[in-house]
């Protein structure tokens, strides 16, 4: 506990503080807008620098914009004519939120510059820390949390809706059963296991005796058995499975009652093509959806869509590349007209591209929904797009943990893997991790060496 009179704060001081105190960069509360209410008893401590940085960020349509406008919201909310410097408690069995208004400057080495603003916020850190409260700075930041430790503050990632990626759920998994069960599963019989699986895994069953005698098939929930795979040999825009898990994919993204997708894969893999290939199957031969709608987070360093000069269709296709590649080689391998046959399927109606800013707001029924790059999205971001999906939608989101551009995310905190981690005992959900790069031999090796 730490007395009033050690806290100078513009003329007031805050009452005594007790217990572990978090203190949060910026950046924590533009990621999570909520991120306030999730210390628990414990209290938390912004800085006037914080304040400042949220008011520099609230002017935008995006995420970050958003979020800082909530967070202003929500502080403004807490005041109720209290002083925020003296402490406001953030709710029932909940910690207190203070502002520190003071610069703390003057405890920082004298090879720290005072004009940055996440120097100015470590060295509140400190200065509590040199008080003997027992804080813990908060930060996406890497480097800041890096300059904290080396000030010897402790400094934690912030984890709210981090999954444990290297535990994170595959999709399918490998069995070995009697020679006859493997003979009975040809012949159309249902078949139980003794496993734990979850609504609709993808199966390898593999003979005890025979290894190289195997079938394939997908956990069903309403039934409680194994099931032979619907689209087995399916080739859905004269697309073909290459391997197991693309097969496990296709009868994922083939089947109607299962409504959302995700597809995990390195570079090559195949995970956005298929996703298209399905598509325009379903949209454009089978009439299954209105139209199939196509998006990718625009990342940017750090701009949004709108600094880009022209209309958003001509705003969209620079972001819109390696769709635009996918879906050339799809209406015409040759890539002979290849462009011209890609304007068609826009000007039909048949697909729709939009940059995920723009999906907010908008209900979207009976479309097959395409979000590749989803790794670079965050967790709210993921639900505001999924809860766009209106009555008989698909949604498919496709993305590569490994490969994740926004500087606040990693692979246990991307809202892709997060869905992962969510939905994977729901019926209506199935999941793929995709481990084999098929796009060339340069490809692969690139994937596995590099």
């Amino acid at each position: 506990m730490v007395a009033a009179a050690a806290f100078p704060l513009g003329g007031g001081t805050i009452p005594e503080i007790s217990g572990r105190s978090y203190l949060l960069d910026t950046n924590v509360l533009l990621h999570d807008a909520n991120s306030l209410n999730v210390f628990n008893e414990h209290n938390v401590i912004l800085t006037v620098d914080v304040l400042e940085e949220l008011d520099r960020f609230k002017r935008g349509n995006d995420e970050r914009a958003r979020n800082a406008r909530r967070v202003a919201r929500t502080l403004d909310g807490l005041r109720d004519g209290r002083p925020l410097s003296q402490g406001v408690p953030l709710g029932e069995d909940r910690g207190s939120l203070f502002v520190l208004v003071t610069s703390f400057t003057g405890q920082l080495p004298e090879g720290m510059d005072r004009s940055v603003p996440d120097n100015r916020i470590l060295a509140a850190a400190l200065a509590l820390h040199q008080l003997g409260l027992e804080v813990v700075f908060v930060s996406k930041d890497i480097n800041a949390r890096c300059k904290a430790d080396a000030l010897g503050i402790k400094a934690e990632d912030f984890r709210n809706r981090s999954v444990n990626f290297d535990d994170l759920y595959g999709g399918w998994s490998e069995h070995d059963v009697d020679d006859q069960q493997i003979d009975a599963f040809y012949e159309g019989e249902p078949l139980v296991i003794d496993a734990e699986l979850r609504p609709n895994e993808g199966v390898l069953l593999k003979s005890s005796s025979r290894p190289k005698k195997t079938a394939r098939g997908i956990w069903r929930p309403e039934s409680g058995v194994i099931e032979p795979l619907q689209f087995g040999d399916a080739h859905p825009w004269g697309l073909s499975a290459r391997n197991l898990q693309q097969q496990f994919a296709l009868e994922l993204l083939l089947r109607q009652d299962i409504q959302l997708v995700t597809m995990l894969g390195q570079a090559g893999t195949g995970k956005t093509l298929l996703a298209l290939a399905v598509g325009l199957q379903l949209v454009a031969e089978e009439k299954k959806f209105r139209r199939m709608m196509v998006s990718r987070p625009i990342m940017p360093l750090g701009k949004d869509i709108g600094y880009l000069p022209g209309s958003k269709e001509e705003k969209l296709e620079s972001w819109m590349e390696p769709i635009l590649d996918n879906l050339q080689y799809l209406v015409d391998p040759k890539l002979e007209q290849s462009s011209d046959k890609v304007d068609y399927l826009f000007d039909s109606g048949v697909l729709e591209m939009e940059a995920v800013t723009y999906i907010r707001g908008r209900s979207l029924p009976k479309l097959y929904i395409v979000i590749d790059e989803a790794q670079n999205l965050t967790p709210h971001e993921v639900k505001t797009v999924i809860s766009r999906a209106g009555e008989g939608a698909k949604v498919v989101l496709t993305g590569d943990a490994y490969q994740i551009d926004n500087p606040y995310l990693d692979a246990s905190s991307n809202g892709l893997t997060y869905v992962v981690e969510r939905f994977k005992e729901q019926t209506l959900y199935g999941h793929i991790t995709l481990a084999k790069s098929e796009r060339s031999t340069l490809a692969s090796l690139a994937a596995e060496l590099l």
